[in-house]
């Protein structure tokens, strides 16, 4: 019997891995294809790596105690705006980008990433 206090494993579950697994995850197949990728595939995977690299630090920076200055609040700002959803998005926007450049290589990044982004999307759709 669930009370009101106790939510769905479903949503802990997909809270967790918004905060803590999604941008280390397309940080992982970002890098991936900028080490594979030629010209403006590895232009923007790098953008999307970055991009992630700055999500990870922003999650990250309260637990170093590095979250004094007028830069993690403005980070932490945008990673909060829609729901946090959207510093989860951006990034994998621009590593679908980076998969539709014409000579982009390594085509299982797009795989990998496609289903889990399919997986993402419909776990939020489920739990909203």
């Amino acid at each position: 019997m669930n009370s009101l206090f106790q939510p769905d494993p479903v949503v802990i579950g997909f809270l967790f891995a918004r905060k803590f697994l999604w941008l280390e995850m397309l940080a992982l197949l970002a890098l991936a294809r900028a080490i594979g990728g030629p010209g403006k595939a590895r232009a923007l995977a790098l953008g999307a790596l970055a991009l992630c690299l700055a999500g990870i630090a922003t999650t990250f920076s309260p637990a170093l105690g590095l979250n004094g200055g007028p830069l993690y609040a403005s980070a932490a700002q945008v990673m909060a705006q829609g729901g946090g959803m959207l510093a989860a998005l951006v990034p994998s926007a621009v590593l679908v980008a980076s998969g539709l450049v014409r000579d982009a290589r390594w085509r299982w990044i797009d795989v990998v990433h496609g289903v889990a982004l399919v997986a993402f999307l419909w776990v939020w759709w489920w739990i909203s």
